[in-house]
C-alpha cells in the first residue's frame, strides 16, 4: 500500500488525465468497433450500401469478423495504455492507425459510426503519442 508524505513528489502530472482519457477512447472506440462487428455478421441488409459497393470488395461477414478482431485489440490496448507500458503504446500506436483505415474504408456503409470512430482513433493517436509514457507514473508503487 502506497502512502505518500505531505509535499512529497509522486512524479504525476497534469497530462495523466490524458492518458486516461486516451485508455477510455480506445475501449469505447473498441466497443464501437465489436457492435459494428456483430451488426456485419447478424444483418447484412443493415448497411447503407451492399458489400460490393465499398473500397475493400469483401462480404459483410469478413468485415464483421475483422471489426471484432480490433475491437477487442483496442479494448485490451486501451487498458495497458492506460498504465504507460511502452510496447502498449507502439501496439496501440499501430492498431488505432490501421483501424481508422478501416473505417474509412467502412464509411460508406454506415457512415455515422465510422466517423465516430476515426475521430476517437485520431484523438488517441495524437494522446498516445505525445504523452504515452505520462501512464507509467500510475504503476509505480511507494517505495522509495
Amino acid at each position: 500500500m502506497a502512502q505518500h508524505a505531505a509535499g512529497r513528489d509522486t512524479g504525476l502530472t497534469k497530462w495523466i488525465g490524458w492518458i486516461l482519457f486516451v485508455g477510455i477512447v480506445m475501449i469505447i472506440s473498441g466497443l464501437i468497433s465489436l457492435i459494428q462487428g456483430i451488426v456485419a455478421l447478424v444483418d447484412d441488409d443493415f448497411y447503407l450500401v451492399t458489400a460490393e459497393k465499398l473500397p475493400i470488395d469483401i462480404d459483410y461477414s469478413a468485415w464483421g469478423w475483422l471489426l471484432i478482431a480490433f475491437g477487442a485489440l483496442l479494448i485490451g490496448g486501451g487498458y495497458a495504455v492506460m498504465f504507460g507500458y511502452l510496447w502498449a503504446r507502439l501496439v496501440s500506436l499501430c492498431v488505432v492507425f490501421v483501424h481508422a483505415l478501416i473505417n474509412l474504408t467502412f464509411l460508406a456503409a454506415y457512415p455515422i459510426w465510422s466517423i465516430l470512430s476515426i475521430a476517437l482513433d485520431l484523438l488517441a493517436l495524437y494522446a498516445i503519442a505525445v504523452h504515452g509514457d505520462e501512464g507509467k507514473m500510475l504503476r509505480r508503487t511507494g517505495k522509495s
